[in-house]
Parts: C-alpha cells; sequence; structure tokens
C-alpha cells in the first residue's frame, strides 16, 4: 500500500496511522477468498452491546460475481462511482435496530456497526490493502436490489481493494488524493474533565 501516514501528535500504532481512505485503487488486482474471509471475520469480532452484533454486511467480489458488483456499483452516488470503478470489492454494513433476546430497540446498534466496519478496514491495512468507507449511496436502491429487510439501517459501503498511484485520478478527485492529511486541533473535539475544555 503507498504510504500517507497520518502526522500524529502524540505515538499511535502502525496500523492506526496508515489507515487513510483513498480513492485510487489497482484495477487489476483482485482479493483472495482467504483476504475476505479475514476482512469479515475482523467485523464479526468487534465490539457490541450485550454481545448482540447488530451489524449485517453484505459482500460484493467483482471477479466472483460481477453482475452482483455491479448492481452494487449502481447503487452509489456518481461521485463514488467515479473512482469505485476500479476497486474489486465491496461491503455494505447496516444495523439491526432491535436486540436479539427481546426485540426491545437498540440504541447502540449502529455504533456497534460502525465499529464492525472499522475492525473491518484496519484488517485492510493490515493485510496491505486500503478500505474507504462511503455515505453517498441510495439505501433504497440496496433494500431493493438486495432484498435487504426494511428495518434495516443501512449505515456505509466500503470498497476495498489494492491501492493505486494517484494518476489513475484526475481532477478533484487527484487534488483530494495528493492533499495532505488533516485533522482538527485536538482541544477542539476532545474534552477533559467537563464540556468544552479542551484537552492538553
Amino acid at each position: 500500500m503507498l504510504s500517507k501516514p497520518a502526522v500524529t501528535g502524540s505515538p499511535i500504532h502502525d496500523l492506526l496511522a496508515s489507515r487513510w481512505s483513498p480513492r485510487a485503487f489497482d484495477t487489476d488486482k483482485h482479493i483472495s477468498r482467504e483476504q475476505i474471509l479475514a476482512l469479515v471475520e475482523a467485523a464479526r469480532w468487534a465490539p457490541s452491546c450485550f454481545g448482540d452484533e447488530p451489524w449485517r454486511v453484505i459482500v460484493w467480489d467483482r471477479a466472483r460475481d460481477h453482475e452482483s458488483w455491479q448492481k452494487a456499483f449502481d447503487c452509489l452516488a456518481e461521485s463514488n462511482q467515479a473512482w469505485v470503478k476500479n476497486t474489486p470489492l465491496l461491503f455494505v454494513v447496516g444495523a439491526d435496530p432491535q436486540f436479539r433476546h427481546n426485540r426491545k430497540d437498540n440504541r447502540w446498534a449502529q455504533y456497534d456497526s460502525g465499529a464492525a466496519g472499522i475492525s473491518l478496514c484496519l484488517q485492510a491495512v493490515a493485510l496491505g490493502l486500503a478500505a474507504h468507507q462511503m455515505g453517498g449511496f441510495d439505501a433504497q436502491k440496496i433494500h431493493e436490489a438486495f432484498g435487504v429487510p426494511a428495518h434495516i439501517t443501512l449505515m456505509s459501503m466500503i470498497a476495498v481493494g489494492y491501492q493505486a498511484a494517484p494518476d489513475v485520478l484526475t481532477g478533484e478527485v487527484r487534488e483530494r488524493e495528493i492533499a495532505p492529511r488533516q485533522r482538527r486541533p485536538l482541544g477542539e473535539i476532545f474534552f477533559e474533565g467537563g464540556w468544552g475544555i479542551p484537552i492538553n
């Protein structure tokens, strides 16, 4: 994977510093079945309230089932399609809003499903892959095209593949790819002792 590590204020693990969301992917490199199973296994072991595992994930492998991958691709926003066309794998992460053990509302379902998503993305980095989570997709189209039950809240689509050089991209997408990674100052969003008190 092409390196674009985060410049952090304090040292963090390389796996975390290396994780970012590129848009340049190698269209000729496929992902093995073993790698796919490792990605979903990582998501499976994410933490969840009551161990409920509210996430529901669909995988689309372009090499194995191009027709289904294409249907998933067609659910993406055009701005994402411009670069996702090169990725071999697509996922959608959904959340079941009710606990399995009592069918009561699970207000942590979306939070926990996000944890499964980031676990998948970190496993991708560990495998030498890159992952990019997206909110730009038509959830209703996915529900209809793939028979997703109406009560499942679709949270994110994730593109996974081997990273390529930025020159496979053009225009604004390429500019975003090569721009430095940035985050807001720590004290603007992390507080200590009370709201608005910046951690230092």
